[in-house]
């Protein structure tokens, strides 16, 4: 039988063709490849898809309006008076952008997937819980009243770095530019913070200068203060947010304190 051209396979008895082992062992090689090159790609598929959002929204109130939202992972948020934020769900994480006002989340329990609120520069991480985060410019106020967050910085290299904060049930904490501060109380004490919830504002020695502010958050026409010794007066007591007007009434009947109304707001002066 004449030798087979160069290259070719050679024919064995039987008539089959049979592959030399160097082309058997590159047949080989590429098929692995191509088996690698797909697990790869699941891979990095998968977690792509982890990330990419299974739901996406912005949320918003005007003043004077609160907002029960509810999630598609079975969380619910109430949004405060003028708050707005935007809400990014995958299925590796539940990432909520509070970009202005307050907000109250009640988590829903989902350990692989880490509930985030980001405010401020700041975040606060939490599985299972319930709490509060109220952001007024660059400082941070966060009240707990069920199980445990995680209070650290973000991802904004222009906010000062904090020391990564536990914070339980009852913890009420401030962030500022310069310190962070802590106060661990009872729950109910807690609660009390978000009394906004339930149309109340509560204050137990407050400054009126900051009982004003509260006040300011609910309604356009805002309480002023004219002059520094009406601002140091202290009140407390349970006030209905919607009603501005009859807590300064109650200030000239019960304080040295004289009333002036504009359109746009009350200014309180000391007699």
């Amino acid at each position: 039988m004449p030798a087979a051209p160069p290259g070719r396979p050679r024919l064995r008895d039987g008539g089959h063709a049979t592959a030399a082992p160097r082309d058997a062992a590159r047949t080989q090689g590429r098929a692995a490849g191509a088996a690698l090159a797909v697990l790869l790609a699941v891979v990095a598929g998968w977690g792509w898809d982890r990330q990419w959002p299974v739901e996406q929204a912005s949320y918003l109130t005007a003043i004077g309006d609160l907002r029960d939202v509810p999630l598609a992972d079975g969380s619910r948020a109430m949004l405060s008076s003028d708050s707005r934020m935007q809400v990014a769900l995958s299925r590796g994480e539940r990432r909520i952008d509070l970009q202005q006002g307050e907000a109250f989340f009640d988590v829903a329990k989902d350990s692989g997937r880490p509930f985030v609120v980001s405010a401020g520069g700041r975040q606060v991480v939490a599985v299972g819980t319930r709490f509060s985060v109220r952001r007024d410019g660059a400082d941070l106020r966060v009240v707990v009243t069920e199980g445990t967050v995680r209070l650290q910085s973000g991802d904004d290299a222009a906010a000062r770095q904090l020391p990564t904060t536990l914070l339980q049930a009852g913890s009420v904490a401030h962030v500022s530019r310069q310190r962070l501060v802590v106060r661990s109380g009872t729950v109910e004490e807690a609660e009390r913070q978000l009394d906004w919830r339930e149309g109340y504002l509560t204050f137990r020695d407050t400054r009126l200068e900051d009982a004003a502010a509260e006040f300011n958050r609910y309604s356009p026409r805002k309480i002023v203060m004219g002059d520094k010794d009406v601002a140091a007066m202290r009140v407390g007591g349970n006030f209905r947010w919607s009603n501005a007007e009859g807590f300064v009434r109650l200030l000239e009947q019960g304080f040295p304190v004289r009333a002036e109304s504009h359109a746009d707001r009350i200014v309180l002066h000391s007699r």
